[in-house]
């Protein structure tokens, strides 16, 4: 489902990954996996849930000090993050309300491959998932069918299986 069809005649192309409405992402600059995505293709931009931000100096340089995807955790458990500042953007949320909001640059992993993208940092503590995958992400790089989820786990269990059976 996720590779294209090989035919003898056609040009090679970019392989596009197939998401679900949802997916299971990883977030390797912040040490975390498994965090639930929601795929929106009605959003422009990505946004990610963050309890804390700080501007900060930190070595002479402006800094973003940030404690995102940490729902659940007592303060004394949360873990800090900093970020170089990358300023702040107007984003117009889902009922309509602008909202001036950080802006961070992070990787997400999806299928086993690492994706560069900007995340804008909101409240979404009332939202079921902590991120949000909208159309600047998702262009050129993924199909999505809204049948599915969690489709990047489901390839690599499949190609976990595949290593361990060819051995």
């Amino acid at each position: 489902m996720n590779t294209p069809p090989k035919h003898k005649d056609a040009a090679p192309r970019k392989i596009k990954w197939t998401v679900g409405r949802h997916e299971k992402i990883g977030l390797p600059e912040l040490q975390l996996t498994n965090v639930k995505a929601k795929i929106d293709t009605g959003a422009y931009g990505c946004s990610m849930h963050c309890s804390e931000i700080e501007e900060l100096y930190r070595d002479g340089r402006h800094m973003l000090r940030v404690v995102p995807l940490q729902r659940q955790k007592k303060e004394e458990e949360r873990q800090s993050y900093y970020f170089e500042f990358r300023g702040r953007k107007i984003v117009k949320s889902s009922t309509g309300r602008a909202e001036k909001r950080y802006i961070i640059k992070t990787v997400v992993r999806l299928f086993g491959e690492e994706f560069p993208v900007e995340f804008s940092l909101t409240d979404r503590s009332n939202m079921k998932f902590p991120v949000l995958l909208g159309r600047t992400f998702l262009a050129k790089r993924f199909l999505v069918d809204v049948s599915t989820f969690n489709q990047s786990e489901k390839y690599l269990r499949k190609q976990q299986h595949k290593q361990t059976t060819s051995v």
